[in-house]
C-alpha cells in the first residue's frame, strides 16, 4: 500500500547539470591560479638552486685550490655514493642539481678562462670564472623566467629569453 505524498524521487537531469556546471565554473576559475602558483614554485626552486650552485662553487675554490670547478657534475657525489668527497665529486651538491635538471628547470654551467694545470689530486683543471644559466624547460609552462648568476653572486633574470649579466637582478 502507497502512501499518498511519499514518492522516492532522485534528483532530475536538470539539477545534475547545473551542479556540473558549478564544479566546471569553479574548476575554470582555479587550474590557471594552480598553474600559476605551480610556475612560481618551479621559479623559487630556481633561484634557491643558482644560490645552492653559487655557495658549491665558491666553497670548491676554497677547498681544491682548482679554482672554480670544471663541470657542474664535478660538484655532486661520487658515483655510487658514499662519503670519499675529491677534487673531482666534491659533493656539495646532490645528484638532482648537479645532473643538470630540477623542477622544470635545465641548469647549464659554462666555465672560462681555464686554469693552466689542475691542482696537485684533481684529474681536470678548473676554471677563474663561469656562468649559470637555468632555463624554464618549456618556457610559459614550466616557468616564466630564465636566470643567470656568475662569480658575482648576482642572480638575474629575463622573461623572454636566456638570461645574461647585463639583464636586471632578481628584486631589483
Amino acid at each position: 500500500m502507497r502512501l499518498k505524498g511519499n514518492r522516492n524521487r532522485g534528483f532530475t537531469l536538470i539539477e545534475l547539470l547545473i551542479v556540473i556546471a558549478i564544479i566546471l565554473i569553479i574548476m575554470a576559475i582555479a587550474i590557471p591560479n594552480l598553474m600559476r602558483s605551480k610556475m612560481l614554485a618551479n621559479e623559487a626552486s630556481a633561484i634557491g638552486t643558482l644560490r645552492a650552485i653559487y655557495t658549491a662553487e665558491t666553497t670548491y675554490d676554497a677547498t681544491y685550490n682548482n679554482g672554480f670547478s670544471p663541470s657542474l657534475a664535478t660538484l655532486g657525489p661520487p658515483p655510487g655514493g658514499g662519503n670519499n668527497s675529491t677534487c673531482d665529486y666534491a659533493d656539495l651538491l646532490d645528484s638532482v642539481v648537479s645532473g643538470g635538471r630540477k623542477s622544470g628547470y635545465v641548469f647549464t654551467y659554462t666555465g672560462s678562462n681555464p686554469i693552466p694545470a689542475a691542482a696537485q689530486g684533481c684529474s681536470n683543471p678548473g676554471f677563474n670564472s663561469y656562468t649559470i644559466h637555468a632555463d624554464p624547460v618549456t618556457r610559459g609552462t614550466t616557468g616564466q623566467r630564465s636566470f643567470f648568476v656568475d662569480p658575482s653572486g648576482t642572480i638575474r633574470y629575463n622573461t623572454t629569453q636566456p638570461a645574461t649579466a647585463s639583464d636586471p637582478p632578481i628584486g631589483g
